[in-house]
């Protein structure tokens, strides 16, 4: 076993090697991003990355510090994005701390599963990942509370407080429905969509936060309907977030390492 291990930051399809000029340094620790060649069309992007750091036992120890692992996602998606913007290249990115024991390791891995890479390649060349989020605006009186008064008599009071769990029932259809508009409006200009439900525990889940695959050329008018739709949220009591361009993490299955 070497003191390093290869650490995969993504796949790119091209016809010429990727260039690393004006590369971002990558992980901290780590040797300069290269390029390794798998086929005539496949290249590893790639760094040596220290065992007594990027180890099982040590890697362990550090992802229970969040702050750790933010500036090492940064780090890593730095070098994706970079190479996402390359000319003329579908890029293929890889999961955070995909690492194998060797380069070689590494290309034989790659190859054997050449022809799913190249069904990836295919669904996702020409596009960008979008990000679309809906959340409840601050909490609003939309109703007057039921007033409770020595002159209120009880079954008006009752009533008061019926029409106001009406009301609250009807608002949370609204978002909802508003929700799952917005996704299919969006989802019927993209390639692909994916809704997302991996809310961590104790926070509370968003009305909608989807991925969306959307080829280049219909950029302007996804943001024009996010732009469009975003303002019927608003008469619900939700607003809109729109992120990105990604590289396409959502759409992409890539391996665990070796």
């Amino acid at each position: 076993m070497g003191s390093t291990a290869t650490y995969i930051y993504c796949i790119v399809h091209a016809a010429r090697m990727p260039k690393t000029i004006r590369v971002p340094p990558g992980l901290p620790g780590s040797t300069a991003p290269s390029v390794l060649s798998v086929s005539r069309s496949l290249w590893l992007v790639v760094a040596d990355v220290p065992l007594d750091r990027y180890g099982s036992g040590p890697l362990e120890a550090s992802l229970r510090d969040m702050d750790w692992v933010a500036a090492i996602a940064v780090a890593h998606e730095s070098v994706v994005e970079h190479c996402a913007r390359l000319p003329r290249a579908t890029v293929v990115p890889m999961k955070l701390f995909t690492m194998f024991s060797s380069s070689d390791r590494a290309i034989e891995d790659v190859r054997g599963r050449r022809a799913d890479i190249q069904a990836i390649v295919k669904r996702i060349a020409g596009c960008e990942e979008w990000g679309v989020r809906m959340t409840r605006t601050a909490a609003r009186a939309r109703t007057k509370r039921p007033v409770e008064t020595k002159q209120a008599s009880g079954i008006a009071f009752l009533a008061a407080k019926k029409e106001a769990r009406d009301v609250a029932r009807e608002a949370v259809l609204a978002v909802t429905a508003t929700a799952d508009h917005t996704f299919s409006s969006l989802a019927a200009i993209a390639r692909d969509a994916r809704r997302r439900d991996d809310v961590p525990e104790g926070v509370p889940p968003p009305l909608l936060d989807a991925a969306f695959l959307v080829p280049a050329t219909r950029r302007s008018r996804f943001r024009a309907a996010v732009r469009r739709l975003a303002r019927d949220t608003v008469k619900v009591g939700a607003d809109v977030t729109l992120s990105g361009p990604w590289p396409a993490y959502n759409f992409v299955q890539s391996g665990s390492g070796a």
